[in-house]
Formats: C-alpha cells, structure tokens, sequence
C-alpha cells in the first residue's frame, strides 16, 4: 500500500434513483478521481480545491476527508492532516485509508506511542500487511523497545525472506543497542540479496559497524563502494577518513578530511580531526593553522587539545600543562585530557605528577583502557 493511495469512489446506483441525485452523484465522483490524480501529480492545492467542493455537498465523505488528510500530509501539515482524518473516523470508524494516514501523521510527529496504537487497529482488519507491521517495528524501535521491534521484524521476515525494511530495521535496532556484529548479520544480507544495487545507506552502515567494532580495514572496502555510487557523500567520506585515522594512515586520511572541507569549509569537527592529521605527520604549522580556524569558527575542546599537544612536542610543556588544566576544568570525564597532561609531566620528568593525573580519572569511577595501560607503564 502507497502512502497515498488513489482511493477512488465508486458508486452503484439503483434503477430507482433519481436523475439529479445520479447527476450530482456522477459529479462527485468525477471531482474525487480528479482529486486523487492531483495528488499522484503533486498539484496538492488543486486537489484540496476538489476535495472541499465535495464536503459541501456531502460533510461526511470519506474521500474528500481521507483525501484533504493525504494532501495536508503531502504538505507536511502533519497536525492539520491528523484533524482530517479524525473527522473520517468519527463517521466512518475503521477506515483503513484514515487510520494508515493518521499513524503516519503520529509518527512524523514523533508521537510513535500514538502511531502504534493506530497501526494496531489497522492490524484488526489486515493482520498480513508487511507495510504496517514493519513501520509498527520502527515505532517501536524509535521508543527502544527492542523486545517488541525485533519480534515485528522477525515476523515479516517469516511472511517474506530477505524484506528489506525489516533487514533494515533490523540493523539499526542492533545497531542502537550496540550490538554491532548483530546489525552487520541482517545489513550484510541486503548486500547479498541486492548486490551492486543496494541503497548507499546500507554500505555506510556496514562500514560503521566496523568503525564501531574497530576494525577499520573491513570497514573501508564498504565506504570505497559508497563512493563510488556517490562520489560526494558526507557519510562515505568522513568514514573513510576515521577508517584510515583508525589504522594509523594519517596521510590517507587528510585526502578525505579536505574534500569534505573544500565542500564544508567551516566545519570544525573536520578541521580539528585535519589538524590531527598534520600533527601525526610532524606538520606542526599546517595543523596549528587547522586547529586556529576550528576555534575561530567556536571553541573546540579537541582544537585546543590539539595545540596542547603540539606545544609539548615542541617543548612547550609547562604551556600545555596550563590549557590542559584548564580544559579539564570544563571537562572533567575526557579521559583524553587526563592521557595528555600525564604524558606532559612525564615529558619534563615528573613521573609522580603522572601517575597522580591518571588516578584522579580512575577516581570518577570512569574504567578506560588507555588510562590504565599507562598507568601500568608509569609504574612498572
């Protein structure tokens, strides 16, 4: 079923009927056909116009109210289209094209509770309709309902193999829950079922999986092909970039940082991780130069963590030490900061102070890897 269906009136007429009333019946059907075919053409003012021609004659047609719901939905005037088709089932309760409309109003809304429950008695007349169960597994999956999205999911994959919103729904309810290797299973199964025609979106997904699981190598082949199907796309870049960061390959990244930027100069997460870049590779003017047009743009914690570390490689400790304390202040749970100033004490010999550093982060109550793997180093 399409979102807007063509929701023609038919009539039958009794040998008994009246001319007139035959006549102004024949009328509004021919206004609510040309109705529905101004909507199949997006020429949504017309349509409406059709539409309220027909409620004057008859207030309670289900078509015209059905049809005035689908033209405000096609005009984004969710809440306007949700009085409409409230208005259809108050004289037509159970109308199947009022209540799909109303729960894809509730949903665009954000109001996916109220999106459920209106799917659910759609379901009471249709309880096959792959459409419908699988946006009530994405309501649910918006209100982290895991349990009940998955169970939907699962179901139309049992009424059709290989669905491919539900194989997506699927990935991103994993992916939600951080069950990474999950939600690679039911995307690598679009990829298998569609091959080089699978959407661009499934590609980045994979590749993020992989960025999340920290396997970035597998992660690039899938970024790589995402580019090929759109040689610009923001998503397929900035993973490429992270990928080859991930991997150590600074060089390899910068390529893709700056063709993000030749497209989105000013913005600053991509200048501070360009900067990064630079930094790795010993380009201490270039990266300050990043770093300095991130922070003109806004404060960025990472810029100014950025300069704090270039300032230790050049010998600048006590300087460094100064902006990180600084910085910590503000953002007191970045375990980076605490890695930096421990490796800037450590830098002008004070391997107390360091150790000191890193046990104030484990005094949040905060367990992280890199914190305690130089902490064993200090004090082996």
């Amino acid at each position: 079923m399409s979102d807007f269906t063509n929701n023609e009136q038919e009539h039958e007429f009794n040998a008994g009927t009246a001319p007139q009333q035959n006549s102004e019946l024949l009328e509004i059907a021919d206004l609510s056909k040309k109705g529905y075919q101004f909507l199949k053409e997006n020429r949504v003012s017309e349509a409406e116009k059709n539409f309220r021609t027909i409620l004057e004659h008859d207030q309670e047609n289900n078509y015209a109210l059905v049809g005035l719901g689908d033209a405000a939905r096609k005009r984004g005037a969710y809440r306007d289209a949700v009085d409409h088709y409230k208005k259809c089932l108050i004289y037509h309760p159970g109308n199947n094209y009022a209540l799909f409309g109303l729960a894809d109003c509730y949903k665009a809304l954000n109001q996916y509770q109220k999106a459920i429950e209106i799917w659910e008695q759609y379901l009471l007349h249709d309880n096959k309709n792959i459409t419908v169960l699988t946006r009530i597994a994405d309501a649910y999956r918006k209100v982290r309902d895991f349990r009940k999205s998955k169970a939907i999911y699962l179901r139309v994959l049992e009424m059709e193999l290989d669905n491919p919103y539900a194989l997506i729904g699927l990935g991103h309810l994993h992916y939600d829950f951080k069950e990474y290797r999950d939600a690679l299973h039911y995307w690598q199964r679009m990829v298998e079922a569609q091959g080089d025609a699978v959407d661009i979106r499934v590609l980045t997904s994979i590749g993020n999986c992989y960025r999340k699981l920290k396997q970035f190598d597998q992660g690039i082949p899938y970024f790589e092909k995402a580019l090929i199907k759109e040689p610009d796309n923001f998503y397929a870049l900035f993973g490429l970039a992270d990928c080859y960061r991930g991997t150590s390959e600074p060089k390899q990244s910068l390529d893709y940082w700056n063709r993000i930027l030749a497209r989105d100069p000013k913005n600053k997460v991509i200048l501070t991780r360009a900067g990064d870049a630079y930094r790795c590779m010993e380009d201490y003017e270039t990266a300050l130069d990043y770093y300095e047009r991130a922070l003109n743009i806004e404060f960025d914690v990472y810029a100014v963590l950025g300069l704090a570390t270039i300032s230790r490689m050049q010998g600048k400790v006590q300087d460094a030490i100064e902006s990180l304390k600084r910085l910590i202040q503000n953002d007191g749970k970045n375990y980076r900061l605490y890695l930096e100033l421990a490796q800037c004490y450590l830098a002008s010999g004070d391997k107390r102070k360091a150790e000191e550093t890193l046990t104030d982060f484990q005094r949040l109550g905060i367990r992280n890897a890199h914190i305690l793997e130089l902490l064993a180093r200090i004090q082996s």
